[in-house]
């Protein structure tokens, strides 16, 4: 999918901005120019150039040495803040608990936690039998793993269901191809057997010795078959036990709740389907679930003698139905919870005895559950703006739920809830170092109005004495695709704008789902529009009731969200003073018209086919690379990765030469690549917040910030 021992000081609190803003020292150096290579693609009658495409070589050494004189540019245009760049980031460090470790969470008869220590950058696996008191088994130090590899990433860590064996993903590149990898946890033996180009999750059968999982295309990066492997066999003869020939299919594998069933879902962005096989009879033959129809999308899970389901069809936003093990296909569904306009369906999570849902409604989370005998309920959270969620609840015999509540002000946390009693306790809460206090921070939801009437939620917070004079600064973030709520939660990075006068503000936009699924249809294909003019609409909203004005308003948008940016500065450049666009997806049309790059084929539901002449009119009229004008655009940074997975380098790399080209004005335009990371950028919980101190500083730059 296109899908953080410093503090500051008493001192600067507020008063960064109440100050009058300085006038910076200004770097004055020649930016890099591209080449310009003409590229001429014809389709449905209309001609375009793009004279960057030769920027996608990434192995060219001309690609890769435009990539670094961009990135010593931009370090030296941001050198006036050098200094506040490493501030920043001992600043953010030095709120991290460093020595630090989860919640633990019993699982078939262990306690399972992760933990880190002191100035490591990466987590230790760990585990205690049957309770607390139990002697630590440390099975997995993905410091030492890592050592070596400049980027590093465990995606998965299964146990077998005899707790004696373990399976890793690893990805050394950043590419989200992964290498699976088996340890004996009893002996620590690394077994010869490795996996590549795999999907991280596999799922274990119960004879110990047999499990499944996913390969990847190297190329499109898609999971298009399913294979069984045994231990101590060659991989390489593995099994191939389903191929999803479909390419606007993804497929994986998992395991229902109650360990008896393995599974292999398709799914593409309207449609799915579902295949099963008993857990204990590894080498049978996996049956479909239900068959695969258009526009219908299903979720199941197993408990007793019935399979659940969750579904939207005939139910817009979803409902529950119930079926029999041996009957599974669509005419046999009984519904358990009926579909409703205004309430959300997200999830369901199976126990012996209650049922819970996760419900969304007004754009809020709620938790409701439901006991096979007595009252039901909803969990009350309090706040205005809020996120909860059922987090990892492997025991299915239990009256404890756990959940996770964060907000704009309160730390990561989790609970358990006794849900006879209604009793509950707050196991873990995410410490942060410096004396942070909730108390000093302010929340809103308010709602902007649209162009056309519909009314958008913001999420924001701001530190008390923030004043509504119009002068502020405010950074608004957005996203808008693919249905993804963009949820208000908490982030200590954030703190470092808190209390330096920003306010920070999330606009809820149409194309994710936060008001349920016709929130998003009004986003995408033929309606994506909405997303940008939603995101101007809040911005000016912000504007008029005095939050800020366009002398101070940032906005930051990420991946889909990179798009949105493109699409804001070339439809409003004058509303903003800076636009942060990390990893963007910014050439819509040629990358849609590529199928042999990531996820363009699964996307087709999502942005259109542009081998549709309507669609790909639709798309070039948005595409931010295809829609760059000469004219004056606000202050930009750009950020992508070399080995990016989802969105490919140069979509940014291209976007910018052509900015650089054509833009008029001295306002900044800088690209930062890193070029040993991907998608997600640096691995580790440090490395990281370098990328979120030069976001920082650049917007403290140009605002005269210099501590």
């Amino acid at each position: 999918m296109r899908l953080q021992p410093l503090t500051v000081c008493a001192a600067l609190v507020l008063s960064a901005c109440a100050q009058k803003e300085k006038k910076m020292e200004k770097v004055n150096v020649p930016p890099p120019v591209a080449e310009k290579i003409d590229h001429k693609m014809s389709i449905h009658g209309d001609t375009r150039n793009d004279e960057y495409y030769w920027l996608n070589e990434r192995d060219n050494p001309k690609v890769i040495a435009y990539l670094e004189a961009e990135n010593k540019y931009t370090d030296t245009m941001l050198s006036p803040v050098r200094s506040l760049r490493d501030q920043l980031f001992n600043e953010l460090k030095g709120r991290i608990k460093e020595k630090d470790e989860s919640a633990p969470i019993l699982e078939n008869g262990y306690m399972y936690y992760t933990r880190y220590e002191e100035g490591k950058e990466y987590p230790l696996y760990c585990r205690k039998k049957g309770e607390a008191s139990a002697p630590e088994e440390l099975y997995l130090d993905v410091n030492d793993l890592a050592k070596g590899h400049a980027y590093y990433q465990v995606g998965s860590a299964d146990i077998s269901p005899d707790n004696k064996l373990l399976v890793y993903a690893q990805d050394t590149v950043s590419r989200r191809l992964y290498n699976l990898r088996i340890k004996n946890l009893e002996t620590g033996e690394l077994y010869p057997e490795s996996i590549p180009n795999a999907d991280p999750g596999i799922a274990w059968a119960k004879d110990n010795k047999t499990f499944f999982y996913g390969t990847k295309n190297p190329q499109t990066l898609r999971v298009e078959k399913i294979y069984r492997h045994v231990l101590g066999t060659d991989p390489a003869k593995d099994v191939m036990i389903f191929h999803e020939a479909d390419e606007t299919f993804n497929t994986w594998v998992g395991r229902t709740r109650s360990r008896d069933y393995i599974t292999i879902n398709s799914e593409s962005t309207l449609s799915s389907e579902t295949r099963i096989l008993d857990a204990s009879k590894p080498d049978g033959a996996f049956r479909v679930f239900q068959p695969r129809q258009k526009d219908m999308l299903y979720n199941i899970d197993h408990r007793g003698d019935k399979f659940y389901v969750e579904t939207n069809l005939d139910a817009k936003n979803f409902r529950l139905m119930e079926t029999p093990v041996g009957k599974t296909t669509m005419d046999n569904w009984k519904e358990v919870i009926p579909h409703r306009p205004d309430v959300l369906l997200q999830g369901f999570t199976l126990f012996k005895n209650f049922l819970v849902l996760s419900e969304r409604k007004n754009g809020l989370s709620q938790v409701r559950i439901i006991p096979e005998n007595g009252q039901e309920h909803y969990l009350d959270f309090g706040e205005p703006a809020y996120v909860a969620y059922v987090i990892s609840n492997p025991e299915l015999d239990t009256k404890v739920l756990r959940y996770s509540y964060t907000s704009l002000t309160t730390p990561n946390s989790v609970y358990e809830y006794n849900m006879e009693t209604k009793e509950k306790t707050l196991r873990k809460q995410q410490e942060v170092i410096g004396g942070y206090d909730p108390k000093n921070y302010v929340t809103e939801r308010l709602f902007a109005t649209a162009t056309d009437g519909t009314k958008v939620p913001i999420s924001l917070v701001y530190k008390k004495g923030f004043e509504k004079n119009g002068k502020q600064p405010l950074l608004l973030y957005g996203y808008g695709s693919y249905g993804n709520t963009m949820e208000p939660n908490f982030n200590s990075n954030r703190i470092s704008l808190l209390d330096r006068g920003f306010c920070y503000a999330i606009a809820h936009i149409r194309g994710g789902q936060e008001l349920g699924r016709h929130w998003y249809e009004d986003g995408k294909m033929f309606k994506k529009k909405n997303t940008f003019t939603d995101f101007i609409d809040c911005a000016d909203f912000l504007v008029e009731n005095k939050f800020t004005d366009s002398a101070h308003l940032f906005a930051m948008g990420g991946s889909a969200g990179g798009l949105l940016m493109g699409a804001v500065v070339n439809m409003r450049p004058e509303l903003w003073k800076g636009v942060i666009a990390a990893v963007p997806f910014v050439d819509v049309v040629t990358t849609m018209l590529d199928e042999s790059i990531p996820l363009t084929t699964g996307e087709f539901d999502e942005w259109g086919n542009p081998k549709n002449k309507d669609s790909y009119f639709y798309m070039k009229s948005y595409s931010p690379y295809d829609n760059v004008e000469a004219k004056a655009y606000p202050n930009m940074l750009v950020t992508t990765g070399l080995h990016d997975s989802q969105v490919q380098y140069f979509e940014p790399a291209k976007w910018v030469a052509r900015l650089r080209a054509m833009k008029k004005g001295d306002n900044l335009l800088l690209l930062e690549t890193n070029m040993e990371a991907g998608h997600g950028g640096a691995s580790g919980r440090f490395k990281a917040l370098k990328d979120v101190a030069l976001q920082y500083a650049f917007m403290f730059y140009l605002l005269g910030i210099d501590k």
